[in-house]
């Protein structure tokens, strides 16, 4: 129950799949699982918006909030996930001065109205001691802000010393994230803070302390006091100020959780250079912090290092909050208080967690993945709402809804006798349910007696709707549109006698349609398998019976059908007790997807043989059959002279021959040719 924040720059969002724990997997989920994390805060993911994919963004049971490089490319970024089985943000916020906008909108967030804003925003005098615009500071994606009820989390990614060009930078951004904390505590909330700082606070957080004073001849004073350190240890309580401290920071506000927990010891570092593989010496120095403000300090029991997680020249570094917090002189779980208010009491979820009230910064809902689901989501089942078993008398009154009467099964037999002479229906004085009630999901505790054989559990079932009028038959049900089968591509439309389809038949017929509906109701779902005795195999009838009354939905062919039927599966021969000739079956399969037989010309009773034309224009690239003989024009042989005037093949003579072997009038498109008439 307790909750876990864990911080790591990750060097590239990628780059720890490419060692072990994570390359076995190499899933977001699987990796914040084995970190055992409820909060990831991330560093350095070094990608665009562009460069964002699915497995990013829709990681199952994850949220993530994204502030990326408007500018450099593979630069900076910093990313958070949330668990949404623990926690949940009201509040999302990009950038830490708070002159960006929220996704969609114009109005920045310091513009916001206060309910729709986090706060603590730095002032324009806080800013201007450093010689950067609040614009500036949050173009290179360094900071995302999230509100919890409990607290306010600011994930952020300070610049690096790298040269004396960016000093104003760096200076400039430390300052910014100083005047936010500030200000937000003193508007009473509650902070943690964590991150790459890129600053080591002490001589004891870094190992080659020593040698940089050696080198630039600084003692342990003005080591102490350099710009960026200076700043961060007023920031700090415990930290090493020497000389008066500066205006607007006469008091610490923050705690350094990790060395809090692990006062004086050496050697905990969570960054090494890679370039003169350090890391194996334990040649680092330690600039990655969790921190939080005075106030929360007693809600954190844990919080250490992850030196032996590879993945990036840094490790991850975490700080674990207690199941129970102290919130207003009253102990309260710590999951009521880092999710939206009512979603949680007493740790335990009263209210399901949705998309809706998740903020806009959200990467879920950036369209190009706003509603939308991770493929593992679209075949997931959801579990049951209810998981009591129900009682008897429940699951009688439920197959009392589900089935037809017995007026309405009366109705729907003597109809399918009448069409279908071939399959005879035995008196049904009751109905048989299958073990499953249809539309609840939960199986049965009774079924009614019957004389009938009990439906088998591969019978595919369908809810009835209820008659709104109360009658005893039962509702109209449309029939199935389109194509039910494989076989039906491949047939012709079954017709009656005049030439007319059944279907159309029975749309110009209101009665018809009417007892079609009916018998197609009570033939549906659990009913079907009782008026169809698995021991009787159906004859083929000149009179097509409607689609929803074959089992399985597969139609069985007519005697009038031109094509051959395609081979039965396995399972739907067993049902009809046919027979399966692998032989036939091997045969028809190959009849379907073999090449269609070539024509035979109508001069010669000889195969035709198939060209391609050639010739720009519309027919261009069409197949075409024409006669072997005249085929002699396009592709002369010896003994066949050609007449380039007339187009038409001429005789050994060189004069136009009609009526003889060398002319024959047979052509037919390839689209126009079925292969099974000449």
């Amino acid at each position: 129950m307790v909750l876990r924040i864990t911080t790591w720059n990750v060097n590239g969002i990628r780059n720890p799949f490419g060692y072990q724990p994570w390359r076995d997997k190499r899933s977001f989920a699987a990796m914040f699982d084995i970190l055992e994390a409820d909060i990831v805060v991330m560093q350095e993911t070094k990608i665009q918006r562009k460069d964002l994919q699915d497995d990013m963004v829709l990681v199952p049971g994850w949220d993530c909030y994204f502030s990326l490089p408007k500018y450099k490319r593979g630069y900076s970024g910093v990313a958070i996930y949330t668990r949404q089985s623990v926690c949940a943000p009201i509040r999302a916020e990009e950038g830490i001065t708070g002159v960006l906008c929220p996704p969609n909108s114009s109005t920045s967030y310091i513009n916001l109205p206060e309910d729709a804003q986090i706060g603590g925003y730095p002032s324009y005098s806080q800013l201007a001691r450093f010689p950067v615009d609040a614009a500036t500071l949050d173009s290179e994606g360094r900071c995302v802000i999230l509100e919890f009820p409990a607290f306010v989390l600011i994930g952020v990614y300070s610049p690096a010393n790298r040269d004396e060009t960016r000093d104003d930078f760096r200076l400039g951004f430390i300052n910014a994230f100083d005047a936010r904390v500030r200000n937000l505590i003193a508007q009473g909330k509650r902070v943690v803070l964590t991150g790459d700082l890129n600053i080591s606070r002490e001589e004891i957080d870094t190992a080659n302390a020593e040698e940089t004073m050696r080198k630039h001849g600084l003692g342990g004073e003005e080591y102490a006091s350099t710009p960026a350190r200076r700043l961060f240890n007023q920031f700090l309580f415990g930290g090493k100020v020497f000389g008066d401290r500066d205006e607007g920071r006469e008091k610490p506000v923050m705690w350094d959780i990790c060395r809090g927990f692990h006062e004086g010891r050496r050697g905990m570092f969570t960054c090494w250079e890679q370039k003169i593989n350090a890391r194996p010496g334990n040649f680092g120095s330690r600039i990655d912090y969790v921190l939080c403000s005075e106030t929360m300090k007693s809600w954190f029991c844990e919080s250490n290092i992850q030196e032996g997680l590879m993945g990036s020249d840094h490790c991850p570094v975490y700080a674990v909050l207690k199941d129970k917090v102290v919130v207003d002189n009253t102990d309260v779980n710590i999951r009521d208080v880092v999710n939206p208010l009512g979603m949680f009491v007493d740790g335990k979820r009263v209210m399901e967690y949705s998309t809706k009230s998740i903020p806009a910064l959200s990467g879920k809902l950036i369209p190009e993945f706003d509603r939308r689901r991770n493929i593992r989501d679209m075949f997931a089942r959801k579990p049951s709402v209810s998981t009591e078993a129900p009682t008897v008398a429940e699951a009688g009154d439920a197959v009392d809804r589900a089935l037809p009467t017995e007026e309405a099964v009366a109705i729907a037999t003597d109809e399918l006798d009448s069409v279908t002479n071939p399959i005879s229906v035995e008196p049904v004085s009751a109905v048989t349910v299958s073990p499953k009630v249809v539309g609840t999901g939960r199986p049965s505790s009774t079924t009614k007696a019957s004389g009938v054989k009990r439906a088998s559990d591969t019978t595919t079932t369908r809810s009835l709707k209820r008659s709104k009028s109360g009658s005893s038959s039962a509702a109209p049900v449309a029939p199935a549109k389109g194509q039910q089968s494989l076989k039906g591509f491949f047939k012709a439309k079954p017709s009656t006698p005049n030439g007319e389809s059944v279907l159309e038949a029975d749309k110009e017929s209101p009665v018809a349609s009417a007892k079609g509906s009916e018998r197609t109701v009570a033939l549906t779902g659990v009913v079907a398998a009782t008026l169809l005795p698995e021991e009787e195999t159906p004859s083929p009838s000149p009179i097509a019976v409607h689609p929803a009354v074959d089992e399985n939905n597969i139609e069985r062919p007519t005697q009038n059908s031109s094509s051959q039927p395609l081979p039965l599966s396995p399972s739907t021969a067993s049902k009809s007790g046919d027979v399966i000739d692998p032989i036939v079956s091997k045969e028809s399969w190959s009849q379907l997807f073999s090449k269609p037989a070539a024509p035979r010309c109508e001069g010669h009773n000889e195969p035709c043989i198939s060209l391609t034309t050639k010739k720009p224009g519309v027919n261009c690239g069409r197949v075409f059959w024409i006669c072997p003989r005249l085929a002699s024009h396009f592709f002369p042989v010896e003994g066949a002279i050609t007449d380039s005037h007339c187009n038409r093949p001429v005789g050994p003579t060189g004069n136009k021959k009609n009526g003889t072997q060398w002319r024959c009038e047979t052509f037919i498109w390839s689209s126009q040719w079925n292969g099974s008439v000449s």
